[in-house]
């Protein structure tokens, strides 16, 4: 054996190559180890820590895929590279592959948007404009399928380059789910927990597709414009109101406002209507008095106060109630009920489904009448 021949031995037992990545940024999603034209020396230390796994490339084509742990690199443990290489018997000279370590840890509170409004059809206020927000995690499942289809020849994958991606995918999905849903306008920032539920199963093979997992997904806000809020929130108030009251406390308020005016207009014009009213109150309650020929008028009275309606309700096979109708509209706004629930109320013979009962179906936003004109 020549003197060359001893010094490439003593070289070759000597010098182990030692392959590992140490992330120090915490945003690296891939990282590929470089070497001097891809060589690594047989029996080379491959060391993978935890939340990491490293991927073998040949020419493009995804060889062996090793999780944590130290691996010494030889057609033992290289089976699928010893193969697409064709080493029958071993190798002893460096061998070329590129070698590709994924971080595999949760990436949390990544954050998502709506860069424009969405349109949605509202059968009550017609075509209206939503925006959201909110957050998501998520962690590399398949590091091979994700090499393939997201990283490419890439040397250095991050965060940010996927999360643009991944924002893209979740505001074309979420704008679906939404659009399918079909809920009246003002529910949707109401149930945000069963929206992002519904959505996270909607995405969850999306991800799949490019070796991703979907951990969660939040919706923190769903804004409608002000104008629009508006006006639900004088729907909601006129459904709970009674107006006959809010007449009442309107005109105490409005002479109440006139008393602190005396000397000036207003002042006087309202002791004039107040004048009139109690002329007439007391011709009332005198009209009886005057002229034994003359016929009484009639005096007007209240129509007598109207009788609750009570309502019982299937859920769950199960006969409930009775409650009266604005616990009704609540049971249907929180799912407890539903368009297809079965409905009794004294009168009726048999049980109905709520979108047959004619003063029920308000609840479907079919027969609230559109914004006065301005």
């Amino acid at each position: 054996m020549g003197l060359f021949d001893e010094i490439k031995k003593k070289l070759s037992n000597e010098f182990i190559d030692i392959i590992e990545w140490l992330d120090t940024t915490n945003e690296t999603i891939v990282h590929r180890f470089e070497r001097y034209q891809n060589e690594i020396k047989n029996n080379a230390q491959l060391i993978v820590r935890e939340g990491q796994v490293a991927v073998f490339i040949n020419e493009g084509q995804l060889a062996d895929v090793f999780k944590p742990g130290t691996h010494t690199l030889s057609t033992q443990n290289l089976p699928i590279l010893s193969t697409l290489k064709g080493w029958k018997y071993g190798f002893d000279s460096p061998f070329k592959a590129e070698v590709y370590f994924v971080s595999t840890r949760l990436f949390t509170d990544e954050k998502w948007g709506t860069k424009n409004a969405i349109i949605l059809n509202d059968e009550r206020f017609g075509l209206t404009e939503i925006r959201a927000f909110g957050t998501y995690s998520f962690k590399i499942s398949d590091a091979g399928k994700f090499i393939i289809n997201v990283v490419g020849t890439d040397g250095n994958f991050t965060n940010y380059e996927i999360n643009e991606h991944l924002k893209s995918l979740i505001v074309t999905r979420f704008t679906d789910t939404v659009g399918e849903a079909k809920l009246p306008i003002e529910l949707y920032a109401a149930n945000t927990s069963e929206l992002s539920e519904a959505c996270q199963e909607v995405m969850q093979p999306e991800f799949g597709r490019v070796g991703i997992e979907l951990e969660k997904f939040y919706i923190e806000n769903v804004s409608m414009p002000e104008e629009l809020k508006k006006e639900i929130f004088e729907y909601s108030r006129l459904d709970k109101l009674d107006m006959a009251k809010l007449t009442q406390f309107k005109t105490a308020k409005a002479i109440e406002e006139a008393a602190k005016n005396e000397g000036g207009t207003a002042g006087a014009g309202m002791g004039m209507g107040m004048g009139f009213v109690l002329a007439q109150q007391m011709g009332g309650l005198m009209q009886p008095q005057m002229g034994q020929g003359q016929p009484a008028q009639t005096q007007a009275f209240p129509p007598p106060m109207p009788v609750q309606i009570m309502y019982h309700y299937a859920s769950n096979g199960t006969q409930m109630g009775p409650v009266n109708l604005n616990k009704l509209k609540e049971l249907f706004a929180n799912r407890t009920i539903n368009k297809d629930s079965l409905i009794w109320k004294q009168g009726m013979t048999n049980w109905m489904a709520l979108q047959e009962i004619e003063e029920l179906k308000v609840f479907l936003g079919g027969n609230t009448p559109p914004p006065l004109p301005q």
